[in-house]
């Protein structure tokens, strides 16, 4: 190891180089579940430096770990065995706008806001918008392919990139893609590292779709005294020719955290809330916003409020942003999953959650993207309780086979990263997994890159407790 670290040692100036144990330890976690301590942190701000990187990591088999601004919920950036974090988020911000072209090239330490700021000042938007979006950086949703409430109608974030440059395991610079909308040359790399998690190189720039931002949006927030029946109206919004750029669920658990959190006036008693943006032409919002309301009364709504200003709807959605720090409040530990179902389980999936939490006795809420299936259950428990986090493990492991029984998936937008990869197999089959582990070696013959993640040892299982 000493031989290794000295030579790093002169690959970057002092100020850049940490192998302090506070400094460690400052990297050593994300925002899910685990602490792994790295050997040392690196903070690159020029390519010749992660060229250098890698190919002295590849040379002595170093673990290296790319990392962003650490919001990760599913553990991609941990240093699960040790070596180098590449702490990403120190590199030289760029945002390049190309407003005639639609496109805008960025460097990975830029915060997803931002870029979406930058846009606006041009009549444009960056459509994906995850929650994090303030304080994550895009490199970070570029490896983890996150998505976000307007994932519904625009898609999450491998849908607008068209371009990468990529530093490879072995320390090879390439591009992928072009600066054309379409291109169909060749294998799709950008979308195959795109949601690689950084096991398949260092992501140094994107290029990205933007798209005229819509000229009028129209906030609705329905209530629902059944579950199902929020539901049932979801489907059939979608089944009726309307897409609506969001379509957020919040079942009553929800509701009264954010109420008891920051009361705003919402109606406590209703089993389930959908909040609902349209977005497009003023005239055609009118006509839109009607046919929901009746598609929503004829399922059997509760109540329907219409925001009269836009303070009005800013409050409607920070309610919905106040979520995840409202349950926090419940108690000291949560567990955010994403599992995603086909839109028509939603439903079935939200009654077999409720199955899993009386069988297990642990507190699970509802709320998410459901417009496109993406639902956030959330485990709240106390990590320092270690029986009920076995009873949480168990019940994390089968919300994970509820969805893919229900025909879904693991993850929407959280990624794999180590929480979800004891579960792999059973989404993808052994010969799936195979495969993937077959492109993986290809790409990074020596294994350095972010080991540990995506692809589970075999007989490793779901572990929150501290062993």
């Amino acid at each position: 190891m000493e031989s290794w670290i000295e030579r790093l040692k002169e690959i970057l100036p002092e100020k850049r180089f940490m192998t302090d144990l506070a400094d460690r330890y400052s990297y050593s976690f994300d925002a899910s579940f685990g602490e792994y301590l790295p050997d040392v942190v690196v903070q690159p701000q020029q390519k010749s430096e992660i060229v250098s990187i890698l190919k002295l990591a590849n040379l002595h088999k170093v673990p290296v770990y790319p990392r962003g601004q650490g919001t990760c919920l599913s553990g991609g950036p941990l240093p699960v065995y040790g070596g180098i974090v590449l702490d990403m988020s120190q590199w030289p911000k760029t945002i390049d706008l190309r407003p005639d072209d639609l496109i805008v090239s960025v460097s990975p330490s830029v915060l997803t806001a931002d870029i979406n700021k930058a846009a606006e000042e041009h009549g444009l938007m960056y459509a994906p918008d995850p929650s994090s979006a303030h304080v994550a950086t895009i490199g970070g949703n570029l490896a983890e392919n996150s998505g976000g409430p307007r994932g519904l109608k625009y898609g999450v974030t491998k849908d607008h990139v068209i371009a990468l440059e990529v530093i490879t395991p072995e320390g090879e610079i390439i591009r992928t893609g072009g600066q054309t909308i379409k291109n169909v040359t060749g294998y799709d790399l950008t979308k195959l590292i795109v949601g690689s998690e950084g096991t398949l190189g260092v992501i140094t720039e994107a290029t990205l779709k933007l798209m005229p931002k819509p000229p009028a949006v129209q906030t609705m927030m329905v209530s629902f005294d059944k579950v199902r029946s929020a539901g049932e109206a979801i489907s059939k919004t979608l089944t009726s020719g309307i897409l609506p750029s969001k379509m957020e669920f919040m079942d009553q658990a929800c509701i009264q955290a954010v109420e008891n959190f920051k009361p705003i006036g919402l109606p406590v008693e209703a089993e389930a809330i959908v909040i609902i943006e349209l977005d497009g032409h003023p005239e055609t919002l009118k006509i839109e916003r009607k046919l929901v309301e009746d598609i929503m009364k004829n399922i059997g709504a509760t109540d329907i409020i219409i925001p009269q200003s836009e303070k009005e709807a800013d409050e409607i959605w920070h309610a919905r942003k106040q979520v995840s720090p409202a349950i926090a409040q419940i108690k000291p530990t949560k567990v955010s999953e994403d599992a995603t179902v086909p839109r028509s389980k939603i439903p079935d999936l939200i009654e077999r959650l409720q199955v899993i939490k009386e069988k297990y006795d642990v507190e699970i809420v509802v709320f998410g993207h459901a417009g496109d299936g993406n639902l956030h259950p959330n485990v709240l428990c106390d990590k320092r309780n270690q029986e009920e986090m076995a009873r949480v493990e168990q019940a994390v492991g089968e919300i994970f086979e509820a969805a893919i029984e229900l025909g879904g998936t693991l993850s929407g937008e959280h990624g794999i990263g180590t929480m979800k990869a004891p579960f792999m197999e059973q989404e993808l089959g052994d010969i799936g997994l195979d495969m993937m582990k077959r492109v993986k070696e290809a790409w990074d013959p020596n294994g350095i890159m972010n080991p540990g993640k995506i692809f589970a040892e075999k007989g490793r299982k779901l572990v929150l407790r501290n062993e």
